[in-house]
């Protein structure tokens, strides 16, 4: 069962609504230790001192901004705490926008916003009116120390809010090198034509079910065949090559002919797959990654 991470209350207008704060993902990364080859010993990091070998306490550290080469800027941890946001309970809206208008771009971590106790009606009413509004909140509150800028959204009677980066913090393509050719290649109306066939053939419905971490199951079947004490075996693969312009249009006609020849439109051409071991295996439908760990560990 999830449990709250922050709680506090939605408030635009003279409406305030008591919320509750969950994480909306569960992150399924797969994290490795550092161990020394020889004898697979653990390996830490310590804190040292630049041109020592002296370990730094933690109390003894402070921050310091590098203004030029080897100049810092030192900050203390009560300089500091004079800026921090001061500790709000509050989800302060301050405008609603169009959520077609937001730009994928900008959004960061997404949450869960679920009502307090003796809130539901009020979270309801809300949730129902943004809804058929087809507007999202924009609003800011304080999260562990730092000040965030947020996206709220209702979908199915529940609230959504996704934190997002400020304007200063997303980077415009013109301030990129080599984005954009100097001079735009002239596309032939046909070319243009056919690349949308192409488009529609691969369209479907957005099923979030359908699309894996396929390096994460193969990596998992890859650590169950090491606990097991099976050799792996690399097998490399040729990287795809770049289509060449003369080949555009022949290379758009053979992948609307290969999807149509499957008669299909949800078969995908995919591009040949990445250097990977043995062929891949699922790994056992019930077995978890700390039993592969412990299993691992018991073979070492």
């Amino acid at each position: 069962m999830a449990r709250a991470i922050w709680s506090g209350t939605i408030s635009f207008g003279l409406l305030n609504v008591p919320v509750k704060l969950y994480s909306a993902v569960s992150r399924k990364t797969i994290r490795f230790k550092e161990l020394r080859e020889s004898d697979g010993s653990k390996v830490r990091h310590r804190r040292v001192a630049e041109g020592t070998d002296e370990e730094v306490a933690y109390d003894e550290i402070v921050k310091g901004y590098e203004i030029t080469p080897d100049r810092f800027i030192v900050l203390t941890r009560d300089e500091l705490s004079e800026l921090n946001p001061a500790k709000s309970r509050s989800i302060d809206i301050q405008d609603f926008v169009d959520i077609a208008d937001i730009d994928p771009i900008y959004f960061e971590s997404p949450y869960y916003l679920g009502p307090a106790e003796g809130a539901e009606k009020a979270y309801s009413l809300l949730a129902r009116a943004m809804e058929s509004s087809g507007r999202a909140a924009i609003a800011r509150f304080v999260l562990r120390s730092k000040e965030n800028l947020a996206a709220l959204r209702a979908n199915d009677g529940i609230l959504t809010m996704t934190t997002m980066r400020f304007a200063d913090e997303v980077i415009a393509p013109g301030e990129l090198d080599d984005v954009l050719p100097t001079e735009q290649p002239k596309v032939q109306k046909k070319e243009v034509d056919m690349a949308e066939k192409l488009i529609d053939s691969l369209a479907s419905d957005w099923d979030p079910t359908q699309y894996r971490d396929e390096y994460r199951e193969e990596l998992l079947a890859m650590i169950e065949r090491k606990a097991d004490g099976k050799e792996i075996v690399s097998s490399a693969s040729e990287e795809p090559e770049p289509t060449k312009a003369p080949d555009l249009m022949a290379a758009l006609e053979e992948s609307i002919a290969a999807v149509r020849g499957d008669g299909s439109s949800k078969s995908k051409a995919k591009p040949k797959p990445r250097k990977k071991s043995t062929p891949a295996k699922k790994p056992a439908a019930k077995r978890s990654t700390n039993s592969s760990r412990s299993k691992a560990k018991s073979k070492s």
